[in-house]
């Protein structure tokens, strides 16, 4: 199976940068636990194939709305600026 994610880098409010995942996914209980295991493990798979990540996020329609899931200063930036485009595919 075929996850779309998005892989982007923004500048941080401390200054600096801050690369981060959007994953196109949630979990199948959608849980909390359960959705910290599946981005846990979307990002790693991410990393593994050299990219750096220092906050990443779920993405999933839920009620006719996106909703945003993980690190929290990510999710907030997410729900102002909304969904990025797909810039990637991973395959788990």
């Amino acid at each position: 199976m075929q996850i779309n994610f998005a892989h982007l880098r923004q500048p941080a409010v401390s200054g600096g940068w801050v690369n981060f995942a959007v994953f196109d996914a949630r979990s199948s209980s959608n849980t909390s636990s359960a959705n910290d295991v599946l981005l846990d493990q979307l990002t790693t798979r991410a990393r593994a194939n050299r990219l750096q990540i220092d906050q990443s996020a779920l993405a999933y329609r839920e009620g006719g709305r996106i909703r945003f899931y993980g690190s929290k200063h990510l999710v907030e930036f997410l729900s102002r600026s909304g969904l990025p485009n797909w810039t990637h595919t991973l395959n788990v």
